[in-house]
């Protein structure tokens, strides 16, 4: 495996792409550091050229958000038939969509209920017709929480919707459910310890996610054994239901009381890896070492996915 060339493939164009730097240089450094044959490719431009000029057999996919997580790369990389890191095609596009990916895993997991609103949508009418408040407001493709609102009431819920739609064209309006947020991280269909997540202020958004020390990160999360077990298998269950595979982090809130109760936020099928990222905290607490996490995501790299 070390004598293969292997692409690090991030930055891209999508709204993640800082993000996705720190992603691609931090395993680019462990794979560099572990005697791989690594290079680091940006996405951002002429990525088929780039990748045939390097010479790459593996490419580790290190691109957040559009065209990186949604099934674009991965069909590219199947068409030129160069193996890569994490799910693919059909999965990454099934799991950036948050309103596709609740009606996947609707029969597995509880969620929130919500509505839709798109190009065609009578926006005002939809306002009008909002009843319960808090409302959650976010891009139906989109990540590391770009765009997300929370609302308090009819107000502000349609200028939170004009907010998440200069990020995607679709919005999806979801109840708010109050409680704590928790993370399981999912490696080839095991469950890896559960984290609870505990921002300084206000709720897990961009600054709290890639901001140091503006989080505390509970891990493994202290809940009820039987709460804990059954977040590991839902989390499972929610990444054979989208056909995951390699690495992907599934998205919960839990009752405060924690009295077993629990609902599904969503999959993230390109988990960040960058020093505050809650994958390689996962599987520190394991016994997984970054460099080792990288190496087993990279021995798992397939077509055809």
């Amino acid at each position: 495996m070390k004598s293969k060339r292997i692409a690090v493939v991030m930055g891209g164009t999508s709204a993640e792409r800082e993000v996705s730097l720190r992603t691609g240089a931090a395993v680019l450094d462990a794979l560099l550091t572990s005697g791989y044959d690594a290079v680091g490719i940006d996405s951002a431009k002429n990525l088929p050229e780039q990748l045939r000029q390097c010479g790459a057999e593996i490419v580790f996919v290190a691109v957040h958000g559009r065209h990186g997580e949604d099934g674009a790369m991965q069909g590219l990389l199947e068409m030129m038939e160069i193996p890569y890191t994490g799910s693919g095609v059909l999965a990454s596009a099934l799991a950036i969509d948050k309103a596709v990916t609740k009606q996947m895993v609707a029969n597995v997991v509880d969620i929130a209920d919500s509505f839709l609103v798109d190009e065609n949508s009578d926006i005002a009418a939809l306002c009008a017709g909002c009843s319960g408040y808090p409302q959650v407001v976010k891009p139906v493709r989109e990540g590391s929480t770009l765009g997300i609102t929370i609302v308090a009431d009819a107000g502000e819920l349609e200028a939170a919707i004009a907010k998440a739609r200069t990020y995607d064209s679709r919005v999806l309006v979801e109840d708010y459910v109050a409680g704590r947020e928790v993370t399981v991280a999912v490696i080839s269909g095991k469950a890896l310890p559960v984290i609870e997540v505990i921002p300084a202020q206000g709720f897990y958004d961009y600054a709290a996610k890639y901001t140091a020390g503006t989080t505390q990160y509970l891990v493994p999360a202290p809940l009820s054994d039987g709460t804990y077990l059954a977040l590991q298998r839902a989390a499972e269950r929610c990444y054979i239901k989208l056909g995951c595979r390699g690495a992907a982090r599934v998205d919960f809130i839990v009752s405060s009381d924690d009295n077993g109760e629990f609902c599904f936020l969503e999959v993230n099928t390109i988990p960040g890896m960058t020093k505050t990222s809650l994958l390689p905290k996962a599987a520190a607490c394991d016994g997984i070492k970054f460099a080792s996490l990288v190496e087993l995501l990279v021995k798992d790299a397939s077509i055809d996915r």
